[in-house]
C-alpha cells in the first residue's frame, strides 16, 4: 500500500490510499479522503475496512509528515512502515536551495543599495559580471537545476556556473557535498552506518539548514532504514496523482464534485 496526499479541486487537499499491485488500474484506488487530518483518515478507513484485513497489509509507504506517519501506524498495525526514498532526499536538496535563496536575496539587497549610491553620486551603475557573463544574482538564479543533479551529468555550461558559484560561495558547495554524500547513502553497503556518519558530519558544519536537516532525518531514521528491506518507494501513488490531475484535465475542469469522485470511483476503486 500507499498513501500520500494531493490537491485535486480548487487546492483544496486529498488524502489518498492505494494499493501498488493494481499498477493504477481498476482496484488501485483503497481510499480518497478530503483533508490531511490524521483523525479523519483513520476513522474514515477503520469504519470501512474489517480489522482482520489492515493487520495483512504488508507494508506501506508515505512521506514524513507526522500525520501520515499517525495514520499509517493506525491503518497498517502490522506492515513495515517505510518513508520515501525520494521524500526523504528532497529533504537535504531544500536545504540547499534554502541556502542558495537566502544568497540570492542578498544579492538583490546589495545590489539595490549600490544602485541607490550610484544614484546619489550620479553615476552609471554597471553590476559585475562573471566570465561567463552573468551577474552576482542571475549566477544564483540560473544555479538552481544543476545543483540537483551530479556532476557527471552537468553540461558545459553547467560546469563553468558551478566552478564560479563554487568559488564566490564556498557555503553552497559545502551544501551540495552533503547532498551528493546523503544521495550516495542509498547506493552502499553499511547503510546505517553511512546514514549516521552523515548526521555526525554536518554536526560540524555551520550550515543551519544542513543541520535541520539532519536532525529530521536522524528523527525518522527508522523509517528510511526500512526502505532497503524491499526498496518500496512512493513512485506508484506519485504516477496515480498525475493519472488523476491528467483526467480531470481531460474533462476540463470539475463541475459537479460528487460526480467527479463518482467517475474516479468507478475507474479505479
Amino acid at each position: 500500500m500507499a498513501i500520500d496526499e494531493t490537491s485535486l479541486i480548487e487546492g483544496e487537499l486529498y488524502t489518498i490510499v492505494i494499493n501498488k499491485k493494481a499498477k493504477g488500474k481498476k482496484g488501485a484506488l483503497a481510499a480518497i479522503i478530503k483533508g490531511t487530518k490524521s483523525s479523519i483518515i483513520t476513522r474514515a478507513i477503520t469504519d470501512k475496512v474489517p480489522f482482520e484485513k489492515l493487520v495483512k497489509i504488508k507494508e506501506i509507504t508515505l512521506d514524513l509528515a507526522n500525520s501520515m506517519d499517525w495514520t499509517a501506524r493506525q491503518i497498517a498495525p502490522n506492515g513495515l512502515h517505510t518513508y520515501d526514498r525520494f521524500h526523504v532526499q528532497q529533504i537535504v536538496i531544500d536545504a540547499v536551495q534554502a541556502i542558495r535563496v537566502n544568497l540570492r536575496w542578498k544579492a538583490i539587497e546589495e545590489e539595490n543599495d549600490a544602485v541607490m549610491k550610484a544614484k546619489e553620486i550620479k553615476v552609471e551603475f554597471l553590476p559585475k559580471t562573471f566570465s561567463n557573463g552573468d551577474t552576482r544574482k542571475q549566477l544564483l538564479a540560473r544555479s538552481r537545476y544543476f545543483l540537483y543533479k551530479p556532476r557527471v551529468r552537468w553540461t558545459k555550461t553547467q560546469k563553468q556556473r558551478a566552478e564560479i558559484l563554487f568559488r564566490e560561495y564556498p557555503e553552497l558547495l559545502e551544501s551540495y557535498n552533503f547532498s551528493i554524500y546523503f544521495r550516495n547513502c542509498y547506493e552502499y553497503k553499511n547503510k546505517k552506518y553511512r546514514f549516521q556518519d552523515w548526521i555526525e558530519k554536518v554536526k560540524s558544519t555551520s550550515l543551519k539548514e544542513m543541520k535541520v536537516a539532519a536532525q529530521t532525518i536522524k528523527r525518522h531514521l527508522g523509517g528510511i532504514l526500512n526502505y532497503f528491506e524491499n526498496g518500496a518507494t512512493n513512485a506508484a501513488i506519485e504516477s496515480f496523482h498525475a493519472k488523476l490531475k491528467l483526467f480531470r484535465q481531460r474533462i476540463r475542469g470539475v463541475v459537479d464534485k460528487n460526480f467527479f469522485f463518482f467517475r474516479i470511483i468507478q475507474y479505479f476503486a
